[in-house]
């Protein structure tokens, strides 16, 4: 059985807004990819450390990996509305055509957006100083603001990654 590539094209019909959801998260990210890439030309953004010393030549590189990884992993969420998160495409090696497990898809996928609600929903915290938490320094409020309203978005990643798995899951669950 040949796998179209498009989202939405799977055994059962995807939720509306599940699909929806996974066309948006690689832009829901993208501000925070690109709030980060100044960094790898040691350009500060605004930022006040006293201690910070020069980035290491290795440093551009890192960064716009990290940002090319991080696209990446937003577009692989898609896997949870496509067919192809539902079998694996013809031309993958060794496993090809076979039906991916669903707990195969629902581990990693739960699992990484758990993470991804620890890592980065906890930035209110750091912003009001509670529980211990505390933002980094700013030269001014325009420059700490632009930081908010770029890395905010990323806050969505989590919750839309645990959201779109529990609809893999009950599309899945029993056909």
């Amino acid at each position: 059985m040949p796998i179209n590539l498009a989202l939405g094209d799977t055994d059962r019909p995807v939720p509306r807004w599940a699909l929806r959801s996974a066309k948006a998260l690689p832009f829901v990210v993208l501000p925070h990819c690109l709030w980060r890439l100044p960094f790898a030309f040691d350009f500060s953004m605004g930022i006040v450390d006293p201690s910070a010393s020069p980035m290491p030549w290795w440093a551009p590189a890192y960064v716009f990996g990290l940002s090319v990884l991080t696209e990446a992993l937003a577009l692989l969420c898609t896997g949870l509305v496509s067919g192809w998160g539902e079998q694996v495409p013809d031309w993958v090696p060794l496993i090809g055509g076979r039906r991916v497990a669903l707990l195969a898809a629902i581990i990693p996928a739960a699992l990484g957006g758990l993470g991804l609600v620890v890592m980065w929903d906890t930035m209110p915290l750091a912003w009001f100083g509670l529980l211990g938490f505390q933002e980094v320094a700013f030269s001014n409020g325009w420059w700490m603001l632009l930081a908010r309203v770029c890395i905010s978005p990323v806050m969505l990643w989590g919750p839309i990654v645990l959201a779109l798995t529990y609809a893999y899951y009950r599309r899945r669950r029993s056909a």
